[in-house]
């Protein structure tokens, strides 16, 4: 699959822009500042519905406006296909798909797939674990787009409980009736959240199983093979975590994994863990145990990636992550042309030579290929395409 082309209508600095595209490598240049990153955040976003620099849509809309369009054809094989996000402020997003009638916007999920590399990747292996956890669900979702309602279900549930904690937390030694009363409806809430909870878990471990071997393969192909990469899932089933990934005792705990089991075996034992956490979860006023609170660590031959790698191998290890889940898309997708685009955004300016030659190497061969760069002599000479040159405003082809 391929951009074939882009327009934009108040979406970041551009008032409007209509940016048309190819097959293979296209090459954005431009100085900082000119809206490089603007271009290819917009293609991001019609593939996760999300900023890779922002966390809400407020700051895509061009200042003074009340909605931005990212409007897009996606070729795939020999069909195409057009795509119409506007995000607006203060109400729900709309989407088209063919010009039809207005959808929801999460139904375009799953059109448009793409992979996404920028320096901003670092904070997947130096950040806290709500990082690692936003990289599955969102492959999750790119992946197979039903799972948005798995999210979206336990996320709702997990701010009903929350808010439940928080008013027992308040009420804890009030009349014994008042608390008998809230804990009676937080059994309730708890088998809803186990059952969401379990969901969401089962779908992120079956979703590692798959990016494991790739993983490996990626990190490989990056160094020099010295050490391995390998990645684990820490469930707050096997004990609470903390929001940075210890365990609430203060240590880092062990690398012992829950295993990919069934939905009902799963809520199960996330109704256990909440009745064993209730005591804590009350005084705490929030819950303490759910796939909100899990960990993907990193390991980096025997240590922790995170604060162990060097910053040459944490930069190894973010791109290992990403080129994994290009794999991961590029294998699901070989049967239908749905493979996935591929966007570096700023991506070889942060690196030494020897990581931009082989990622380079690695990625030349995408169907489709979006680089941006301030200057020319940041993209390695072994990523030969178009050349696009992006000014105040707007676009114009680079015929240098």
């Amino acid at each position: 699959m391929y951009l074939e082309h882009l327009s934009l209508t108040d979406f970041r600095s551009y008032a409007q822009v209509d940016l048309p595209l190819q097959p293979g490598i296209t090459i954005l240049l431009g100085s900082n500042g000119l809206g490089k990153t603007n271009l290819v955040e917009a293609v991001g976003y019609l593939s996760t519905l999300g900023s890779h620099r922002v966390s809400s849509d407020a700051p895509l809309l061009r200042f003074g406006t009340e909605r931005a369009i990212v409007r897009a054809r996606l070729v795939r094989g020999l069909q195409a296909v057009s795509v119409e996000v506007e995000i607006n402020a203060g109400r729900a997003n709309r989407a088209r798909i063919n010009r039809a009638n207005p959808v929801r916007a999460r139904d375009v999920l799953g059109i448009c797939r793409t992979v996404l590399f920028a320096p901003e990747d670092l904070g997947l292996v130096k950040g806290d674990p709500s990082n690692r956890r936003r990289f599955l669900d969102e492959l999750l979702v790119t992946l197979l787009p039903r799972h948005v309602a798995t999210r979206s279900d336990y996320e709702r549930v997990l701010k009903q409980r929350n808010a439940l904690l928080k008013s027992a937390k308040s009420r804890m030694y009030s009349r014994s009736s008042e608390v008998e009363s809230l804990s009676s409806t937080l059994d309730v809430w708890d088998q809803h959240m186990a059952v969401a909870g379990a969901r969401l878990l089962s779908a992120r471990l079956e979703l590692l199983d798959r990016l494991r071997p790739h993983l490996a393969t990626a990190y490989a192909q990056l160094t020099d093979g010295s050490k391995a990469l390998a990645a684990h899932y820490r469930s707050t089933l096997d004990g609470a975590l903390t929001d940075d990934g210890l365990s609430e005792s203060g240590g880092i705990p062990a690398a012992a994994e829950v295993p990919v089991e069934g939905i009902e075996e799963l809520t199960g034992r996330y109704v256990q863990a909440f009745a064993a956490a209730r005591r804590r979860e009350m005084e705490r006023g929030l819950s303490l145990v759910g796939p909100h609170r899990d960990e993907l660590e990193l390991m980096l031959g025997q240590a922790p990636a995170r604060g162990y790698a060097s910053h040459g191998e944490t930069w190894s290890v973010a791109l290992a992550l990403r080129l994994a889940a290009y794999y991961v898309l590029l294998e699901d997708g070989a049967q239908d042309n749905n493979g996935p685009i591929l966007i570096l955004d700023d991506v070889f300016a942060e690196l030494d030579v020897h990581r931009r030659d082989r990622l380079a190497a690695i990625v030349a061969s995408a169907e489709q290929v979006l680089v941006t760069a301030a200057v020319e002599a940041d993209v390695p000479g072994g990523l030969k395409g178009a050349h696009i040159r992006v000014i105040p405003g707007g676009i114009e082809a680079d015929n240098g």
